[in-house]
């Protein structure tokens, strides 16, 4: 019996795809990279996943799960010929408990569906992408994801209990428990952010976050990016951490409200989103000092929302950055890297060079107050050499936040897109102990092969690679 058949013996035709359009569809994620797919399967339960992940290595080939398909990074993009696990289907709130403020969720449950869901409890999921609106939990898990809200409450690993996976032999394995310090080895931790190379999660024990009695969210308009960033750093230094803080440059400003019709002001060089949120009168403090701070730099606009519809509006306009851009050009490309905040103005002026030099188009936003960068770049891949002018801008980018004492990732994943920058950053001996610690998971390296470490990561692949002995 083929692959198809072994597959449609479990999950019935329906829930199996392997027609050359259906590969190509699911070739790519939201990035820019494609790669080969044998077949697609849909499971909806952690048995049927754990029968496709036999099935996978009776045929030889190896498994690569996939969520909503948003990610940036190309982590659900297969090096090889792979079966492509799509967990969309598995989409169960399966129980909530109020009292413990947890939820056992399927990984294809939407981020802000969850949150929708919980709305009558006064309960809801933290961690917000920008792509929340179609995004998965299991897709949140697999790269750690943050968003705008997770400079006070963290990134998703701060909201994750435990995950129920199936191993690469096909076994079905609880990792965490409902307290939140089981005794042993944290190994919760080590499967958020694993980007599906330790195993396929099929469900979620979320923690769930109290919903703050008052909010208070204000745009700032600023004449110069620099008196922006400046803002953002005696903000923070002054021991406010707001519940967000986000920027964004004149040129994104333009775009997302020629797309959004927020009230965003067009004639500001950079825009800051500020929110806070608790007691009313601890916000309403909170929401003067940030107003002061941002005066005394200069700022040209002060709007506080008067109510959650204009809050709801502003913050559609934040979101819809990526689509906005949509208006000038039919593709774009970013990295996330983060840096010190001290040196924003420094790594964006080295930004903007560097677009400059290409010939290419930018857009800023960013997460300002952890100093989660997003340079968007908009162009044309259909145009001979665009986009490796792009790709070679994107790397000098990030080389530059590197070097600015920052690192390749902030929320998106390495994937494919950074995996081969990992040495920026971490040792032969640290890629080691990362390599030997995912061999422990997956021996066979069958588990989204290729992904987030480089070749040689191991050190009998250095001493292969090198023709050394090795260690």
């Amino acid at each position: 019996m083929d692959l198809v058949a072994e597959l449609e013996s479990v999950l019935g035709s329906e829930r199996v795809r392997a027609h050359p359009l259906d590969r190509r569809v699911f070739a790519k994620d939201a990035g820019v990279k494609t790669g080969p797919v044998a077949a697609i399967v849909f499971p909806e339960t952690a048995e049927e996943t754990a029968s496709c992940v036999r099935i996978a290595a009776e045929a030889g080939i190896p498994v690569v799960p996939r969520g909503a398909g948003t990610g940036l990074a190309g982590g659900a993009v297969p090096v090889e010929p792979a079966l492509l696990v799509v967990m969309t289907r598995m989409n169960r709130i399966f129980e909530v408990d109020e009292q413990g403020r947890t939820a056992w969720v399927g990984p294809g449950v939407i981020n802000l569906e969850l949150s929708k869901q919980l709305a009558s409890t006064g309960l809801h999921f933290a961690p917000d992408p920008s792509s929340q609106q179609s995004c998965t939990i299991g897709g949140n898990v697999g790269t750690n994801a943050g968003g705008p809200h997770c400079l006070a409450e963290g990134t998703t690993v701060a909201h994750i209990l435990a995950v129920e996976l199936v191993t690469v032999d096909g076994e079905i394995v609880v990792v965490g428990a409902e307290y939140p310090d089981p005794i042993g080895l944290d190994l919760r931790a080590v499967i958020v952010g694993s980007e599906g190379t330790l195993g396929i999660v099929t469900r979620v024990l979320v923690k769930l976050t109290e919903n703050p009695p008052a909010v208070g969210t204000l745009l700032l308009g600023f004449p110069t990016v620099d008196a922006a960033a400046a803002t953002v750093s005696e903000i923070i230094a002054s021991g406010l951490v707001p519940a967000a803080l986000e920027m964004m440059d004149r040129p994104m400003v333009r775009a997302v409200e020629n797309f959004v019709h927020a009230g965003y002001p067009t004639d500001a060089a950079a825009v800051l989103l500020a929110e806070v949120a608790g007691h009313p009168e601890g916000v309403r403090a909170e929401a003067e000092m940030i107003e002061r701070i941002a005066r005394s730099h200069g700022a040209t606009s002060v709007r506080t929302a008067a109510d959650d519809a204009e809050r709801a509006l502003l913050w559609k306009g934040r979101k819809s950055a990526f689509g906005a851009i949509a208006q000038s050009a039919p593709d774009y490309y970013l990295h996330d890297t983060v840096v010190p905040r001290t040196r924003l103005v420094e790594v964006l002026d080295a930004i903007y060079e560097i677009a400059a030099r290409h010939g290419i188009s930018l857009l800023n936003v960013f997460h300002a107050g952890d100093g989660n960068l997003h340079p968007l770049v908009s162009f044309d891949a259909s145009r001979p050499g665009e986009l490796d002018r792009v790709l070679a801008a994107a790397d000098e980018m990030v080389r530059v936040s590197v070097e600015a004492g920052g690192t390749l990732s902030g929320e998106h994943g390495i994937g494919l897109e950074k995996r081969d920058l990992m040495g920026l950053v971490f040792s032969a001996d640290d890629l080691d102990a990362q390599a030997r610690l995912r061999e422990a998971f997956d021996p066979t390296g069958r588990m989204n092969p290729g992904k987030v470490l480089p070749e040689g990561s191991r050190c009998f692949d250095r001493a292969a690679v090198s023709g050394g002995t090795g260690r």
